[in-house]
């Protein structure tokens, strides 16, 4: 049976498949994100907020006037676990986009809904442990998290830029990273591997965005984590975002070997956020035999094709 979206993609053409709207932690209205993608050039651009589907409907409605392709999708926030040699475990933080998934599988909401519920708790006791030595408050926050934008640290980092306390983002997640004693890790999210199944299960095709990107991959010398992948790809992955800015060249490589041995995508895109972040709609892009695949795998809503 072919998939509801299998389709021949134009050789050319232009595909993005990671960015973000003010309904998660973007700065442009879906509306707006899709009219700038059709601007850029694009042929096919993803609305992949974080753990929220709230913006698809506008993208979907604004590509079909524009005439350009939407997939819908979504980055689930999970949490990773890898096993050390000294037998200890170290947790972590993995973003896995869900593209193309049924947005009313039960299960998948319900994750969904009680992520965003953990995200509102950990931003109330950063924004506490911030306010000992800054002038911000939550109530400072919830001002940035009016019309549905799902909480996320970006939410602080803008309530400090319109208060003043800092110029941009950037400087915000130097201060509020692992180890610092702002600094609080993500709450109810569901494990890597149980999202992959769970996103499968939703018709969705999952993809690890930006593998060990900003610095988290081994030190030179040491050996890639295969083990771990490999764990992930039996949970069904469906591929690799190795076309982003944050991932090292030796990564990339290291990955494209990997899907080769289990037949698996390779996407690229912008990660898109809007103002505040350099990445341009566009800057990295997916091969559209790649793409081919993820609309032969994605079974569990439509895109919008491009006129």
């Amino acid at each position: 049976m072919s998939s509801i979206n299998s389709q021949k993609v134009a050789a050319g053409a232009r595909i993005d498949l990671h960015s973000h709207t003010n309904r998660s932690d973007g700065t442009d209205s879906p509306s707006e994100m899709v009219t700038k993608a059709h601007a850029a050039g694009l042929n096919w651009v993803a609305i992949t907020d974080h753990d929220t589907t709230t913006g698809w409907a506008e993208a979907e409605h604004t590509a079909r006037e524009l005439g350009i392709g939407l997939v819908p999708g979504i980055e689930v926030t999970t949490r990773g676990s890898e096993l050390r040699e000294d037998g200890t475990v170290r947790g972590f933080s993995v973003h896995l986009l869900a593209l193309l998934p049924d947005p009313n599988h039960a299960e998948l909401a319900e994750v969904l809904a009680a992520s965003v519920a953990g995200r509102v708790e950990r931003l109330k006791i950063i924004t506490e442990r911030l306010s000992e030595d800054y002038d911000i408050l939550w109530d400072d926050v919830l001002l940035e998290l009016e019309n549905g934008k799902t909480a996320g640290r970006p939410a602080i980092a803008d309530a400090m830029v319109a208060k003043g306390i800092i110029a941009k983002r950037e400087p915000f997640f130097d201060l509020v990273k692992p180890g610092s004693r702002y600094y609080v890790p993500t709450q109810s999210v569901p494990s890597t591997q149980e999202a992959i199944r769970l996103v499968r299960a939703a018709g969705g095709v999952p993809i690890l965005a930006h593998p060990m990107a900003r610095g988290k991959e081994p030190a030179p010398g040491q050996p890639m984590p295969t083990s771990n992948f490999e764990r992930l790809i039996d949970a069904g992955l469906g591929g690799f975002e190795i076309h982003h800015r944050d991932v090292s060249e030796r990564v990339a490589e290291w990955l494209t070997q990997l899907a080769f041995e289990h037949d698996l995508i390779l996407t690229g895109s912008s990660d898109y956020h809007g103002h505040g972040k350099d990445n341009k709609l566009g800057e990295n892009l997916t091969a559209p035999e790649m793409f081919e695949r993820v609309l032969e795998q994605g079974i569990g809503t439509s895109v919008v094709a491009p006129a």
